[in-house]
């Protein structure tokens, strides 16, 4: 089982700055602690490379990121400001997804510890979001003959709208998506399946829409591979949340999660996605849960 990290590659963000970047470094540090893995399984991914990149984003949206010429437009629906930090380590975290698919598909599963960049469009960035992991990560799977299908299960609590652009036109991979439906982004795109619930929806709701969901794509979508974006942010003390759900409910989502795709099976590849508590501890237990539950499924299978 090998987990991917990208926290040693820091942002010089304002101390004002509203994105919880320590998360990482501490989602790191408690996983280390726990033992989750051996040493040896804990892994630094490489870059991703140009012609990666290029499967999911333009070629000036890429040149603009690596040279430093983003529009100040781009970079306020970025939210993030310019450096060369920020390059690599958005290089590294799509990179990150991409092994952890590869990994997935000779191993069963594999865990991005950061990820779920889903707001990134072919053209642009935008909340937070530079590089679209899973749409890069996918594409690359397909290009390299790895997997035919690939289905992307995102559960943060923002739409993907980024993924289901990229893949509007992709037969071979399909988007489902369930997400808050008054939250960001205030215009949604289409995913191949898309759910959306009202503010307050708490766990009994939202696992039972989930369940749905799940049952209705594999319906529809017969995938080699997934990839799941958790999302710590439909829990109920998120600030950017507006869900009602609590770490119980969040664990259950995750085995829910992985149960279906171990029905399918189809090896499961994850990337942790949002999370904005107003305590940062929370949103780091709750990405931790996620990385648990994948670690207690690839040793039930083995």
């Amino acid at each position: 089982m090998k987990l991917y990290r990208t926290d040693q590659f820091v942002l010089p963000l304002p101390a004002d700055h509203r994105f919880p970047i320590s998360k990482y470094s501490r989602l790191r540090e408690r996983v280390v602690v726990a033992k989750l893995v051996a040493p040896h399984e804990l892994l630094v991914a490489p870059a991703v490379t140009d012609e990666e990149l290029l499967r999911a984003h333009t070629i000036r949206y890429i040149d603009a990121v690596t040279l430093g010429r983003l529009s100040p437009r781009e970079i306020r629906a970025l939210g993030f400001p310019w450096s060369a930090q920020l390059v690599e380590r958005s290089r590294r975290s799509s990179g990150a997804t991409l092994e952890a698919c590869r990994v997935a598909l000779n191993e069963g599963y594999a865990v991005n510890l950061a990820g779920g960049t889903h707001h990134a469009y072919a053209d642009r960035g935008e909340g937070y979001c530079v590089f679209n992991d899973a749409a890069v990560a996918a594409l690359a799977m397909i290009a390299e003959g790895r997997a035919r299908r690939v289905m992307i299960i995102d559960c943060d609590v923002h739409q993907g709208n980024g993924t289901a652009a990229i893949m509007a036109d992709e037969p071979s991979v399909f988007t489902f998506s369930i997400h808050g439906e008054r939250n960001y982004p205030s215009r949604k795109e289409c995913s191949d399946l898309d759910i959306a619930l009202p503010d307050d929806t708490g766990d009994e709701e939202y696992l039972s829409a989930l369940d749905r969901g799940l049952k209705s794509s594999q319906q529809r979508f017969s995938p080699d591979l997934a990839i799941y974006l958790a999302g710590a942010d439909p829990f109920w003390d998120d600030r950017l949340g507006r869900l009602a759900l609590t770490k119980s409910g969040l664990r259950n989502r995750d085995r829910l999660v992985l149960e279906h795709c171990a029905r399918l099976g189809a090896p499961v590849a994850v990337a942790m996605a949002g999370g904005y508590a107003r305590d940062r501890t929370d949103t780091v237990d709750i990405h931790f849960n996620t990385v648990s539950a994948v670690v207690e499924h690839a040793r039930a299978d083995s």
